[in-house]
């Protein structure tokens, strides 16, 4: 067997057993310091291998397996990792059995062809109506727990407010719809959901509130036009460079009183004000406020009906924007700047927070909920979650093994191995017997009636999952298997890596007659 193969297993393997330490609600931190020095205190996955520069082509291969299984699902990333991680090992021990690479990747692709038959009977729940809160907030709550264990409740509440709030009548949800503005200072028990936009900006001139407010929204300086070219002004005399700047301030002014003629009372521009627009505006009672981000000045136009105009020009009735109330608010020592609507498309959960980095984690979490939404209008499917699901799958492989007549059925049985893995990464990184409570849960699924048990790691024991409340997406799990697949098989093709050297250029030429350095 050639040796490439097995330095591959080993460099995959050691990715995984990097991250299943970071596996499940209690799963362990990592810090790390990107290239930039920033620094990362957190368990998902997706970051930690995002911020991680890594080399090895091979463990390359489970990287993107995991930025896909983020792509598609937005959850599940550790597990496709640790469950490719931990196949590889498995298919090591096979070949050096003396099975052949083909004979094990057959074995492999018919145990995921099962595993999948066996996850679709799995199913225990199918949520039937979106806007049902306490139906998602059911869904969305284990994979809150697993980012922000103790928070979850709170944290659930939030985001299923703000997805159920913002989700449309045909089922197309945009997770961009759901915006997260963090605020450092009290604590997260102080985070709320506005419907409707904040941003962390102040207004920029001396009005700060206005009820039933019409917007005019500019994607550029809110200023006198210049012109497209260079011009000269000849100026002879005193009065003639006294109208001139008159002449434009007068034009200035004008233009302002037409957008306020046209019913704006807030003007929102992606770039400066000038102080003499500020004048004007202040004079007529407009709000001003300045975005610096063209896809924040998008979000508003989309929240508010709002069409974004590339020149200051007055804006017809179909342009403007409307929106409840436009205000200035502290949040701590914070200036925001918040767009209330009652029925909005786009919904904001304000966080607080003590320090940045549980902003940043908690922002993950939520992040994930929110994907794990938009999943649900795909596919609104539950299977029993807390080593339930690969439990069962794992049982009735072992059975599938000693059925099958080929060499496939020691790695269809080793497949089987990989998954009864899963849970013990889980209760083990809870700090309880890893073997003890998988023996428990094995004999428990032998047993009728009992094939959704899972862990109860709060209790230190078994327990019916559905019960208990520990329920995960069907589409995460089939996915997060069929990558985690995919990824080992690809990698067990693998005999040989050729990298190619990066072209040297032409070395500089050399004169006899320069002068030495020193």
């Amino acid at each position: 067997m050639d040796e490439a193969v097995f330095r591959n297993i080993e460099a995959c393997a050691e990715l995984s057993r990097t991250m299943r330490s970071a596996l499940g609600p209690n799963g362990l931190n990592k810090m790390i310091i990107n290239r930039l020095e920033k620094l990362f205190v957190t368990s998902d996955a997706s970051t930690i291998l995002s911020e991680l520069e890594i080399q090895h082509p091979a463990a390359k291969i489970l990287v993107l397996s995991a930025e896909m299984q983020q792509k598609e699902i937005g959850d599940g990333t550790n597990m496709v990792i640790v469950i490719a991680g931990t196949l590889l090992e498995k298919a090591e021990e096979l070949l050096k059995m003396g099975l052949s690479v083909a004979e094990v990747i057959d074995g492999y692709n018919t145990a995921a062809k099962k595993a999948l038959e066996v996850l679709e009977d799995m199913v225990v729940e199918e949520i039937k109506d979106l806007y049902d809160r306490k139906a998602v907030a059911r869904a969305l709550k284990p994979v809150i727990a697993t980012k922000m264990r103790g928070y979850e409740d709170l944290l659930t509440d939030l985001v299923t407010e703000a997805c159920v709030g913002v989700l449309p009548s045909h089922h197309v949800f945009d997770v961009d719809n759901v915006r997260v503005c963090k605020v450092p200072g009290a604590g997260i028990h102080n985070s709320t959901v506005m419907q409707g936009m904040v941003f962390r900006r102040e207004v920029e001139g001396f009005r700060q509130r206005t009820e039933n407010a019409k917007l005019a929204i500019f994607t550029c300086p809110f200023d006198i036009a210049a012109t497209e070219t260079k011009g000269t002004v000849l100026l002879k005399t005193a009065e003639e460079l006294k109208n001139f700047s008159s002449g434009e301030e007068r034009l200035l002014e004008e233009n302002i009183k037409a957008i306020a003629k046209a019913g704006a009372n807030v003007v929102v521009a992606g770039g400066k004000f000038s102080d003499l627009a500020l004048h004007y505006l202040d004079q007529l009672g407009i709000v001003a406020v300045r975005l610096l981000s063209k896809f924040d000045l998008r979000r508003l136009c989309r929240a508010t009906g709002a069409t974004a105009l590339p020149r200051m020009d007055p804006p017809t009735a179909e342009q403007l924007g409307h929106c409840d109330v436009v205000e200035l608010t502290e949040v701590g020592d914070a200036q925001l700047v918040a767009f209330r609507q009652k029925d909005s498309r786009i919904s904001t959960v304000l966080l607080r927070g003590a320090t940045d980095q549980l902003l940043d984690d908690v922002e993950r979490a939520i992040n994930h909920a929110i994907n794990t939404y938009k999943a649900l209008t795909k596919d609104a499917r539950l299977v029993p979650g807390a080593g339930a699901s690969e439990t069962e799958i794992a049982t009735r492989l072992e059975v599938a093994a000693a059925q099958c007549p080929g060499l496939e059925q020691y790695a269809i049985a080793k497949f089987a191995e990989a998954l009864r893995e899963l849970p013990r990464f889980i209760a083990e990184n809870a700090g309880v017997r890893g073997s003890e409570i998988i023996t428990k849960l094995a004999a428990a699924h032998h047993e009728t009636g009992k094939r959704n048990f899972g862990l109860d790691l709060e209790n230190e024991t078994i327990g019916d999952t559905v019960t208990l409340g520990y329920l995960d997406l069907f589409l995460t799990k089939s996915w997060a298997m069929r990558y985690a697949v995919n990824a080992a098989t690809t990698v067990l093709r693998v005999d040989q890596i050729i990298m190619a050297k990066p072209a040297g250029g032409p070395k500089p030429k050399e004169n006899k007659d320069w002068d030495n350095d020193d």
